[in-house]
């Protein structure tokens, strides 16, 4: 069931919601929107999508059913 088109969908769609909730935390991280180091944000976020997809290699619970 790993690398079927379900797969991939199920462990991008998970992915993205990781990304998204990595940047959402850093940012206020920052006194100011100004002062947030986007490349940091952008590169911690990039980091925990491609470790939630190594992740989804041990299984998706939504594919299990």
């Amino acid at each position: 069931m790993i690398f079927t088109k379900a797969w991939w969908r199920a462990a991008l769609v998970r992915a993205l919601k990781t990304v998204a909730q990595a940047a959402v935390g850093l940012i206020p991280a920052a006194a100011s929107i100004t002062d947030v180091d986007w490349r940091t944000v952008a590169g911690c976020a990039l980091l925990a999508g491609l470790l939630s997809l190594l992740t989804s290699l041990a299984g998706l619970p939504e594919l299990d059913s």
